[in-house]
């Protein structure tokens, strides 16, 4: 089904099936974006970042997509997602974790056939260890710190680590990586920074292919490619850059249900604390989500969501499992029990709903709760 399926309701105009929202995921749209982004990064090859459980979308559904649509190499950040993971991939499939191993966990990597990211000294002689043990060499993957002061080698133990490599005959190094800060700014110094810091870890360890390029990484040119670019957010309809165009088909349009109805007069208190006032007569309409759902809280008087392509604004404080909406706006009846409203779609995206949150499209992505109905297209 093409991605036509995010511009109109889901199949029912209510609920009619008990389901308090509808997650709406287009696994072909998806599909379509790492088409899009192998293309740009060609000859180099695009992987997939699918931590989180595939950005909150189900990483078994996501992985075994892009896995039909060739892609091989398939992110995650913690060892558990991998060993979720590995099992539902074919064995040409490489399964990378990003935050590296934590200490006892080598040999069930190793046995897992599950590739850790080195981000220290310390975590690259626990795993040559490891294939001492299993007499045997196995893979791995080098991240270095280029000014984000967060996972990889520091500058300062490079040559350390260089030494350390010469008695790690049976690590068998894929390739080096780092990842970049300010990649969704095109126009921001860091790029440029990390990127030549890049290059001198790249003279340095010469032998060895580069991955670098995140979502946003992949539109600042060729340089920042590498032989493996690693998009996340873009896959899944993020936009990759921020203030332009997003090149990138939606993947997700979700649709809650309404609760109840009322009227209520001029002066009446909405919600937690009476943090709304009516300033007249108004309708009102509560809809089943809140920010147990992945609606943050922080939408209150800001947020909205959309019927008929009509702004219904969020009054009051977003609850844990219910956010109150002003539907004035709308003809009277035209929303009663079960009837369904527009929260991400056609007409409110991920970055617009972030936006009114005071967020980014990935809080906003990974945090949709399991209490939606999910439909895969």
């Amino acid at each position: 089904m093409d991605s036509a399926i995010l511009d109109h309701q889901p199949r029912h105009a209510s609920t009619t099936d008990g389901a308090s929202g509808y997650l709406t995921i287009d696994l072909g749209a998806l599909a379509r974006n790492y088409e899009k982004l192998s293309a740009e990064v060609a000859p180099a090859r695009a992987a997939a970042v699918v931590k989180a459980d595939g950005y909150g979308l189900g990483a078994d559904k996501v992985a075994a997509k892009l896995y039909g649509h060739g892609c091989r190499h398939f992110f995650v950040a913690q060892f558990v997602e991998a060993q979720r993971l590995r099992p539902l991939l074919a064995r040409d499939a490489q399964v990378f974790v990003l935050n590296g191993l934590q200490p006892g966990n080598e040999i069930a990597c190793a046995e897992g056939n599950i590739v850790p990211v080195i981000n220290s000294l310390n975590q690259l002689r626990q795993w040559a260890v490891a294939a001492e043990r299993l007499k045997r060499r196995l893979p791995a993957v080098l991240q270095f710190d280029t000014g984000m002061s967060r996972l990889g080698v520091p500058p300062e133990e490079r040559a350390a680590l260089a030494e350390l490599l010469k008695t790690c005959g049976m690590v068998e190094v894929l390739f080096i990586m780092s990842h970049l800060a300010s990649a969704d700014d095109a126009d921001s110094e860091q790029n440029g920074d990390q990127l030549a810091e890049l290059g001198n870890i790249a003279e340095e360890f010469s032998e060895f292919d580069v991955c670098f390029a995140n979502s946003g990484g992949i539109f600042l040119g060729d340089a920042y490619h590498g032989v493996l670019a690693r998009p996340g957010i873009a896959l899944y309809g993020g936009a990759p850059t921020g203030g332009l165009p997003n090149p990138m088909e939606p993947v997700v349009r979700l649709d809650v249900a309404v609760v109840q109805t009322r009227t209520v007069p001029a002066g009446a208190r909405v919600g937690y604390s009476g943090a709304h006032v009516t300033g007249g007569e108004t309708r009102l309409a509560t809809i089943a989500a809140g920010y147990a759902d992945g609606l943050l809280r922080s939408l209150s008087g800001k947020g909205s969501v959309f019927c008929d392509g009509i702004r219904l604004p969020i009054v009051g404080r977003v609850s844990m499992d219910s956010i109150t909406i002003d539907i004035t706006a709308l003809p009277e009846g035209r929303l009663s029990l079960g009837s369904l409203v527009e929260v991400i779609g056609p007409h409110q995206t991920l970055e617009d709903i972030a936006h009114d949150a005071g967020t980014i499209s990935y809080e906003i992505l990974t945090g949709l709760g399991d209490r939606y109905q999910r439909r895969y297209r």
